[in-house]
């Protein structure tokens, strides 16, 4: 009879690569790129690690609990009627008392990314089009984009939050930020160039592709950091490490849009030479910086709880988890002025803890993201996450994290699951033999039988501008 296995068996096979430290396979790191090692033989960027106790960028960081909880409620009964303002809400909440705990907040009805859909263009705003200083949209790859829409006290808050995620990450006041991530529509260029203008920091309008000048801009500018999504930073790793050349000071690298794995990240900053931290966002509650992992601690994600007010939800109940349960992250958004959004399902599963970091700050910290409830992979009856596959791969010091999943349907009406990935520049692999391990270590992980095609370095494509495609499922 086939093995079955649900999400949540994946997400726990997660957690337990992720405790054993180093995969299984991996006993050697990859080189660090030129001029990337201090004379102590330590990653330049442990020079500038953040230490714990540093002052904060704004004190809620560092809250007690109980008046971090005081100040959310007060900001949320404030946000219910810009709530009522919105038929869309003034229909769902017309018997809702406004809540007098945040326990009440489990009670109350979901948004979901097809309401915001529906209700395209602006028929989620609390405030006339004439008060709003600008709009971004996400994608709409598979039906109307989704907007977001800001006042100008939206910005200011979109500000703080990314600058204070900036200064977690290790940046400071006078230092120089490249942006990488898209301008335009997509939030990530504009949130972040107003989070390093309001730190005090000096911003690099680089954004995406052109890949020469990027590399030119790094090694010629004092530029400390980079922010960027963790595939392109590995790009340019790549580039650099080919051509001889080193980065003049960076040694930060924030990096976000894209589901990446803590193995992906240990390769980043060995190859760049940088402290690399994770970012998350999203359009619909703000754009990057709802949440940012300290450089000092990178023990999970720290939420903005003050503006950004955190749940994990069963995916299938609906129900409440209590902390250190991995489910649907859910957020409501308690001072967004132009789009509030209550209880909002992003989809992606991760857990929480409220308990205070190393670092010294007590915001709740999230989970890196194990995946999301509609990215998941069914293969022959076994729930497969992307992320989870990854995290094997990248288990074996003799390949890159450069990869490729590919699904079908055999000619037998079975599923066909077929791993592309190359193998590490200069090596020399029994690939035969490494494509058997690769494969007898997804079956015993992940309980998956997959095909593994073994490539020479360089041949899957690279993205400069955008998020990298990993999946191609043609079922």
């Amino acid at each position: 009879m086939e093995r079955r296995a649900t999400a949540w068996l994946v997400a726990e096979t997660l957690d337990r690569l992720r405790a054993a430290g180093k995969s299984h396979e991996r006993a050697a790191s990859p080189p660090a790129g030129p001029g990337l090692v201090s004379a102590h033989g330590e990653p330049r960027w442990m020079e500038h690690r953040p230490r714990a106790g540093e002052r904060t960028f704004a004190d809620v960081e560092t809250y007690e609990r109980p008046a971090l909880e005081a100040l959310q409620l007060a900001r949320l009964q404030a946000l219910w009627p810009r709530l009522a303002a919105i038929p869309y809400y003034l229909e769902r909440l017309a018997l809702a008392a406004t809540p007098q705990t945040l326990g009440e907040l489990g009670a109350l009805p979901f948004t979901t990314k097809r309401d915001l859909r529906d209700a395209y263009p602006l028929g989620m705003l609390a405030v006339p089009a004439n008060e709003l200083a600008r709009v971004h949209a996400s994608s709409g790859t598979t039906g109307n984009p989704t907007l977001g829409a800001y006042t100008a006290n939206d910005l200011a808050m979109w500000a703080d939050v990314c600058a204070r995620s900036l200064q977690m990450a290790g940046l400071r006041r006078g230092e120089f930020f490249q942006i990488t991530w898209g301008y335009g529509l997509f939030t990530g260029g504009l949130g972040m160039h107003g989070g390093v203008e309001r730190l005090g920091a000096c911003a690099i309008p680089a954004s995406s592709g052109n890949t020469a000048r990027q590399m030119q801009l790094l090694e010629t500018l004092p530029v400390v950091g980079i922010g960027s999504t963790p595939s392109y930073a590995l790009l340019l790793a790549e580039r650099f490490a080919a051509e001889g050349r080193t980065p003049k000071a960076l040694r930060i690298a924030v990096c976000g849009a894209e589901t990446w794995t803590v193995q992906m990240r240990a390769e980043l900053e060995l190859r760049l030479g940088v402290i690399a931290t994770n970012i998350y966002g999203l359009t619909e509650i703000v754009g990057p910086g709802v949440a940012q992992e300290c450089a000092f601690a990178k023990g999970g994600l720290h939420v903005h709880e003050d503006h950004f007010l955190p749940e994990i939800v069963d995916p299938q109940s609906s129900a409440v988890l209590p902390d250190g349960e991995r489910g649907e992250l859910v957020l409501t958004t308690l001072t967004r002025e132009a789009m509030p959004v209550l209880r909002y399902r992003t989809g992606d599963l991760t857990r929480i803890t409220r308990e205070r970091c190393r670092c010294g700050r007590t915001l709740a910290r999230i989970d890196w993201i194990a995946g999301r409830t509609d990215d998941m992979l069914t293969i022959r009856g076994v729930n497969v996450f992307p992320s989870a596959i990854e995290e094997v791969l990248l288990g074996f010091e003799d390949l890159t994290s450069n990869y490729r999943i590919v699904v079908d349907r055999s000619s037998n009406g079975l599923d066909a699951l077929t791993i592309e990935i190359e193998r590490a520049l200069g090596r020399r692999v029994d690939e035969e033999a490494l494509s058997a391990r690769v494969r007898a270590r997804l079956a015993d992980v992940l309980l998956v039988t997959a095909a593994c095609s073994i490539l020479e370095a360089g041949t899957l494509e690279r993205v400069e501008a955008g998020k990298v495609k990993r999946v191609t499922d043609r079922r």
